[in-house]
């Protein structure tokens, strides 16, 4: 009822001069025609669109593709253009438009250098015929002041030690006489700890996969002496100095074609010092050390130090050059049999000094331990001429211990950790940054395998519980009569706890254990393997035999070829019982 009111209503408000629509067949007529007038008009559109602006383009784009244009030679033009001042413009020159983003029929083919410089390398380890491939290592021709110039004034690179002995032979040092025995006859050095940077520099000429063309290389390698260049400007020096040569450094690589590649990713370098020295964290006076694994391009490279950063990720650990540099294999295993045939009469040993000034420092009780034990040996070190700076005292106090104990003293790891290993002395850590989360390439990541581990603070605190495990507590109220099963540990005293002689004492009882252990495991297995050997020999043996023909009519049921095959197979059957 309401819509009809309203429909009167609106056809009462019409003007009485218009017609209704109502019977009227000429407005009909007219907006069919205003519709087919919109059609044509689009229709008109569209095809002027398609035959003037996109024909036009495609006329302009051919022209384009006719006109010779230069083509880059190599990847360095394409890792330069950037830097390219830009050309000044003809005024008579014809302006080329950019093509249409439309498909087209014309054919493109786009530059071969359009393709990354690495992807050059990476294509290497896929030629199986050559040796190198994938293994390439381009070498940097740096200026001589980042590396031969400081070899030359040899006496500023230490305020302590006159280094221009250490850095001769290839960075080995002089060759040791074998006087007291200690050493092999040969392959042996004076080898300064620090000297990674020249000994490892040198070994890298005699690399068999150096390459001319960076376009190949899996690692460009930057011979910078950077521990060399710090350890000159530690003491008594400003920030600016010590900060110099990085700066130089970084400035120098970044304006390399190399550089642009992976932006320095490629990059790696080697110091024969400590991570802390490269990674001083204000812009004090006071602070230690240089700025040069802060600075935004070394963040990119990889640098490969004595002691990393855990962290931080550009940084990898490498263990300390030892005196012994053996050029054959026969060599080392020469020594390690010399070594294992070695009577040891000390239980454990040290070599080192204390720091008095650090409180947290252990040494001093691992020194007090060792001078009021009978089994233990203690080298004392100072500055100035000592034993402790004689490569033949320490490697033959080494060789008469079975366990050298290896505190941290300015850093967390120490040099002496791996001349105890090559005199084939197990090395005592009591913490996991001396070696544990440092050298992971190169130890083993089962460290109970070639290590003992106890915690600082059962030194500091002298805690007993590590040993609750092995020796047991006497009952209230009654004296210990007697000692523990072993025959050579004394009595502990539950208040003072333990000490590094009987903790060694028990680690040596338990490794004992183990190794007995083990050995009848290996006979075990050898006699299994030896039964083994001769139960398949007499599964050979009867299975000949039974291929073998009794008669003339059996010859034919069983040919040679059958009694080879089941001769050659790994599990012989077994002759089938008539019962």
């Amino acid at each position: 009822m309401v819509p009809r009111v309203a429909m009167r209503r609106r056809a009462a408000e019409v003007p009485p001069t218009e017609p209704t629509e109502k019977g009227n067949g000429k407005s009909h007529t007219n907006r069919i025609c205003v519709l087919v007038s919109l059609s044509l008009f689009f229709w008109a559109l569209l095809l002027y669109f398609h035959f003037v602006v996109i024909g036009s383009s495609t006329n302009i784009e051919n022209q384009i593709h006719l006109q010779p244009q230069p083509q880059p030679s190599s990847y360095t033009s394409l890792r330069m253009h950037k830097f390219d001042p830009p050309k000044e413009k003809d005024p008579l020159a014809k302006p080329i438009l950019p093509p249409a983003p439309v498909a087209t029929t014309s054919t493109f083919n786009p530059p071969e250098t359009v393709e990354f410089p690495f992807v050059k390398a990476l294509k290497t380890v896929d030629n199986k015929s050559d040796p190198c491939g994938g293994k390439y290592i381009y070498v940097h021709a740096l200026p001589s002041r980042f590396n031969e110039d400081m070899l030359r004034d040899c006496k500023k690179l230490s305020l302590w030690t006159n280094m221009c002995k250490f850095t001769t032979n290839a960075g080995l040092g002089p060759p040791l006489e074998n006087v007291e025995g200690v050493f092999s006859d040969e392959g042996w050095y004076a080898t300064n700890q620090f000297a990674v940077d020249v000994i490892f520099s040198n070994r890298m000429k005699q690399y068999k996969c150096l390459t001319n063309d960076s376009s190949l290389a899996a690692a460009i390698f930057v011979p910078f002496y950077a521990g060399f260049d710090v350890a000159r400007y530690l003491w008594g020096y400003n920030i600016s100095t010590r900060d110099a040569a990085s700066l130089e450094l970084v400035d120098w690589l970044t304006k390399r074609p190399e550089w642009e590649i992976m932006r320095g990713k490629d990059h790696f370098l080697v110091a024969g010092r400590i991570t802390w020295d490269f990674r001083r964290l204000s812009e004090e006076e006071t602070d230690w050390g240089n700025k040069l694994l802060f600075l935004p391009a070394a963040k990119n490279m990889s640098m490969l130090v004595v002691e990393s950063s855990p962290w931080n990720a550009n940084d990898f650990g490498i263990p300390y050059p030892t005196y012994f540099h053996p050029a054959k294999d026969s060599e080392v295993f020469e020594w390690q049999e010399r070594m294992r045939n070695l009577d040891r009469k000390w239980l454990f040993s040290f070599a080192g000094a204390p720091r008095p000034d650090n409180p947290k420092s252990i040494r001093g009780q691992i020194i007090d331990q060792c001078r009021h034990s009978n089994v233990g040996k203690l080298l004392e070190c100072d500055f100035g001429e000592s034993k402790c700076h004689s490569p033949s005292s320490i490697m033959q106090m080494f060789q008469g211990s079975l366990f050298c104990l290896q505190p941290q003293g300015d850093s967390y790891t120490r040099r002496s950790a791996f001349d105890s290993m090559l005199a084939g002395c197990i090395p005592v850590f009591f913490h996991p940054g001396s070696a544990y989360t440092q050298y992971t390439w190169h130890l083993p990541k089962n460290y109970s395998t070639y290590s003992v581990f106890i915690p600082e603070d059962d030194i500091r605190k002298r805690n007993k519980y590590r040993t609750a495990r092995y020796v047991s507590e006497p009952s209230e109220g009654s004296q210990e009569t007697k000692l523990t099963p072993r025959e050579h540990v004394t009595s502990l005293d539950t208040k003072r706890g333990i000490d590094i002689t009987e903790a060694l004492r028990i680690q040596m009882e338990v490794q004992k254990q183990l190794h007995e252990q083990l050995e009848v495991q290996r006979k075990m297995q050898l006699r299994i393997e030896e039964q083994g050997k001769v139960l398949l020999m007499m599964f050979e043996k009867q299975n000949m035999d039974f291929c073998k023909p009794e008669q003339e009519d059996k010859a034919s049921e069983k040919t040679p070829e059958s009694c080879s095959e089941e001769a050659d197979s790994p599990r012989p059957k077994r002759p089938r019982n008539d019962e």
